[in-house]
């Protein structure tokens, strides 16, 4: 009787290590596809060639946006509710002047973002972005 004492019986609990194993790398793959959260505003910019415009308009308004944060309306520093007073004024006029937009390479993301919104809320209509040639080279080991 001492023998059939020492017989062990089988577990009746399930071994849940593959389980585990199984959910984490789930998890990972999970975790790899989800696609990171991009935060954009939308413009729509005209696409093709450009026809040239045959009557000059009577206005060009820049926006240029300094590393520093600070924003210039036709070189005068404003703030960003200046800015949408200055916006709200020129779609009075007839026809409606060109505004430039120009961020400096290393200004705030924020900044150049909230103006950008700005801008396309106040549905102005001739809209460019000028002083791109300066990323010509951008990235590009020097020869």
């Amino acid at each position: 009787m001492n023998n059939i004492s020492k017989v062990k019986l089988p577990m009746g609990e399930m071994n849940t290590t593959p389980l585990i194993d199984v959910m984490l790398v789930l998890l990972i793959m999970f975790i790899i596809t989800i696609p990171p959260i991009n935060h954009a505003v939308k413009i729509d910019l005209p696409s093709g060639p450009s026809i040239p415009n045959l009557r000059p308009d009577p206005v060009i308004n820049k926006v240029v946006i300094l590393p520093d944060s600070q924003i210039l309306w036709n070189g005068e520093p404003v703030s960003l509710d200046q800015m949408t007073q200055f916006l709200e004024q020129t779609k009075t006029y007839a026809p409606q002047p060109e505004l430039q937009f120009q961020p400096a390479p290393t200004a705030r993301y924020d900044i150049v973002d909230f103006a950008l919104a700005r801008i396309k809320k106040s549905e102005i209509s001739k809209f460019g972005f000028v002083g791109n040639e300066q990323y010509y080279q951008f990235d590009k080991a020097d020869n």
